[in-house]
């Protein structure tokens, strides 16, 4: 039985659809992140979640029972916000055992559980400090430790990490993710930031228009992307498309460029290929291109091309010493190379 469970959800503000037939199950201690651009309804579905927003038809279930009708509260869900919400005037220790104040809790005992969990979250040493005499990365972690120290059955992240800069993300990050391999709390995290969604999910559910465009573990997602819009939103530097024909002999035709699939389809089909830039070697054999754009960026080089399909990215790495308007082949590996069908207008 899933944990939670999501049966054609949908959410309306009005004649605004921002949720549409959403279907997910999310298993026990399972580490779930909701991907996608702004307005794609990825907050709105968490919301949903949490009992923040109403579900306007469909259903909600936590361990099989119906949620729909039940207050926050009543979820056992612990969220951790944006912007982190923490009291001004409390310490760090009574933000943290704020709530279990609320819920009268005897004092010792919550002084135990705030004691164990700034332990785990390396606050101890914190626990007098106001939140304006703490960093970023810290302050979201006093957050983190609100919503742990109640013990929920649920933690839903949204979009936690996007006020920190690259460094402190990087590391907030590592330490969700190993603070989630220690508790092993059903979690859901909403986040746009691609990279994050890879490197912390047990799945990732890419969503586009308030639907759900695909479900699967990172590697599913990023190596068999099952849409033409899954494949442009994840991969750093971004694929590249260009249209083309399947040939009779198994391969794609583009312009005058014949290029081999390690498949066959059907021939005649109107497609897009796309190769994943660190899938391009360059070299004396592959297609013609011309350099436009050399990026360095550390271990490894970007390079833009311009070939006879459009626009071609390559990944390479170290330092490649390559000049704008150099010409150069690319070679391309069949058994990387992703095909879409073209809509028809």
């Amino acid at each position: 039985m899933p944990a939670i469970e999501l049966k054609n959800v949908s959410k309306l503000f009005g004649p605004y659809t921002a949720c549409e037939d959403v279907n997910l199950a999310i298993a026990e201690g399972e580490f779930v992140t909701l991907l996608g651009a702004s307005g794609c309804g990825k907050t709105t579905t968490l919301n949903m979640v949490a009992g923040l927003e109403d579900v306007t038809s469909g259903d909600i279930l936590m361990n099989g029972k119906r949620v729909n009708d039940l207050s926050p509260v009543e979820r056992d869900v612990a969220m951790v916000f944006q912007n982190y919400a923490l009291y001004p005037h409390m310490t760090v220790a009574r933000n943290i055992g704020f709530t279990l104040k609320m819920r009268g809790l005897d004092p010792q005992e919550i002084k135990t559980r705030v004691e164990k969990v700034a332990a785990a979250l390396e606050l101890s040493t914190m626990l007098d400090r106001l939140p304006s005499q703490l960093s970023g990365g810290q302050q979201q972690r006093v957050a983190i430790g609100r919503a742990l120290v109640r013990e929920p059955k649920t933690f839903l992240f949204d979009e936690p990490f996007s006020n920190l800069d690259a460094g402190l993300r990087m590391k907030m990050r590592a330490e969700v993710k190993e603070l989630h391999q220690r508790l092993g709390v059903t979690s859901i995290f909403v986040t746009h930031d691609q990279e994050e969604a890879m490197s912390i999910s047990d799945r990732i559910a890419v969503m586009n228009l308030g639907r759900i465009e695909q479900l699967g573990t990172p590697e599913e997602i990023y190596a068999q992307p099952a849409t033409r819009y899954v494949a442009t939103f994840i991969g750093s530097p971004r694929i590249e498309l260009a249209p083309g024909e399947i040939t009779d002999a198994g391969s794609v035709k583009i312009g005058s460029i014949t290029i081999p699939l390690s498949r066959r389809l059907k021939p005649g089909t109107k497609v897009e290929l796309g190769i994943r830039p660190e899938h391009v070697r360059l070299g004396e054999a592959g297609i013609p291109a011309t350099v436009r754009l050399v990026q360095p960026v550390g271990p490894s080089t970007h390079v833009t091309l311009d070939w006879e399909g459009g626009v071609l990215m390559a990944s390479l790495p170290g330092f490649v010493r390559l000049s704008p308007g150099a010409r150069t082949r690319a070679a391309l590996d069949p058994d990387h190379l992703l095909i879409f069908e073209r809509q028809q207008p």
